[in-house]
């Protein structure tokens, strides 16, 4: 089972609307390439100014700024603050970073809405941030704890400081340690747990590369036609994604497993890239958005984040969330017009609960009273590409996913859509967005 805080709407009374305005990103790029000179906050300064142009907002009006990020540089460990200053956002507005591992972006912007709701805002911008190009690398910690006692030792002369050093250290010891993309507590990474997943639901390794290839295949072709433009903030003058690749099933099925061998189901192609990036999305209070004459994309309705066991369930977050979503609004799948769904770094997540676990009457009985989530319409989801091509800077997904769907709703002229994410921990977040009638 899974537990999970309460949704935000029913809490509070859900006593004021609230919108999504608009939103932006920086180009999302595969990690030690395009932004091999910035540092998150540079990314995160850029998606904010971006934004600010983009929408003509006076950085005056902004009540309050929140940005998400999971690998934290230690020199702006409150990001938010050092990018909303570096973007021209008078000193005066106050921000905070948080981070729930990948649904960082996601908590900032609810938490945004949760502001707007209680009456303490009306105009919030929220996002997030993540480079790999830059991570904070460290000393072991026996080197710390040498270090942080080398100035009582060097009182002792050279010799004195170079024994304190020195003693008890191994060659092992003086190793960097880079930021571990493992689970802390479970030892795990991603990719071995989905694998367990997989086999349990029975997800094979042709339908991972198959959704694969169709989200390259939906990336690549959504830029073409134009789709990002606006979106995209271009950088030194281009837009291009370059994680998006020419992938077809030929070449994808040649690859050896790259987490459990020699018979798991992941690979360099259907998991997805260490990225970098940054997005921001406008978010504001209905009556305030009419007043300054904005039209907003989307209403946000409903949220859920919840929590399941990480040993055995790290990826079905979204299952849960979804669940409690739909269950809240009184809607089905049926209901639901757009879907964007992230998978964590892989395809069998999102293969896993799009088929597997949302349609599962086992699991349906175990969790749900025995009514199932029920499907999702493959024609209706992350039809412009997914984290598997565009990438997925862990803290900036979040933002992507809120405007992408907000954007299809309005251009679909469908009326619901449902976000799905899952996050290191057995975390998991759902959110409905309902079309905004222009």
């Amino acid at each position: 089972m899974y537990r999970s805080l309460s949704t935000a709407g029913k809490a509070m009374g859900a006593a004021r609307n609230v919108v999504v305005v608009d939103g932006i990103r920086m180009p999302f790029a595969m990690q030690s390439s395009i932004y091999n000179d910035l540092m998150a906050v540079d990314l995160s300064r850029l998606s904010l100014k971006a934004l600010l142009t983009k929408t003509a907002l006076d950085p005056a009006l902004i009540d309050y700024v929140t940005i998400g990020t999971v690998i934290q540089e230690t020199k702006t460990s409150n990001i938010a603050r050092e990018a909303t200053m570096g973007a021209g956002i008078p000193l005066t507005v106050p921000s905070h970073t948080i981070t729930q591992a990948c649904i960082s972006s996601n908590i900032a912007i609810c938490t945004a809405a949760e502001k707007i709701m209680a009456g303490q805002a009306d105009i919030i911008i929220a996002g997030g941030v993540e480079t790999f190009s830059d991570v904070p690398i460290r000393f072991s910690r026996k080197v710390r704890q040498k270090l942080i006692g080398m100035p009582k030792a060097m009182k002792k002369g050279p010799m004195g400081a170079a024994s304190h050093f020195f003693k008890g250290l191994k060659a092992a010891d003086l190793a960097p340690e880079a930021p571990a993309i493992a689970n802390f507590t479970t030892g795990e990474v991603m990719g071995v747990s989905s694998d367990r997943l997989s086999s349990k639901f029975g997800v094979s390794r042709q339908e991972m590369d198959e959704f694969t290839v169709l989200s390259h295949s939906n990336a690549g072709k959504a830029h073409a036609e134009g789709w990002y433009e606006g979106d995209v903030m271009p950088y030194k003058g281009s837009t291009e994604e370059n994680g998006i690749k020419a992938s077809t099933m030929e070449k994808v099925s040649k690859l050896k497993p790259a987490f459990v061998k020699p018979y798991g189901t992941h690979t360099a192609a259907n998991s997805s890239f260490l990225t970098d990036g940054a997005s921001a999305s406008l978010i504001m209070s209905e009556e305030k958005a009419l007043e300054l004459g904005y039209k907003p994309m989307s209403y946000i309705r409903d949220w859920a984040f919840v929590a399941c066991d990480p040993f055995e369930e790290l990826l079905l977050g979204p299952t849960y969330g979804a669940e409690k979503c739909l269950r809240s609004m009184g809607l089905n799948m049926d209901d639901i017009g757009v879907f964007e769904v992230r998978p964590r770094r892989d395809a069998s997540e999102a293969s896993t609960k799009r088929r597997n676990a949302m349609d599962s009457q086992a699991f349906a009985d175990k969790n749900f009273n025995g009514k199932k989530v029920g499907q999702i319409d493959r024609s209706k989801m992350n039809t412009k590409g997914g984290s598997l091509s565009l990438g997925h800077p862990f803290g900036a997904t979040g933002s992507r996913l809120v405007t992408n769907a907000s954007r299809r709703l309005q251009a679909e002229e469908e009326r619901f859509a449902l976000l799905a994410a899952c996050a290191d921990g057995g975390l998991g977040h759902a959110c409905i967005l309902e079309r905004y009638d222009n």
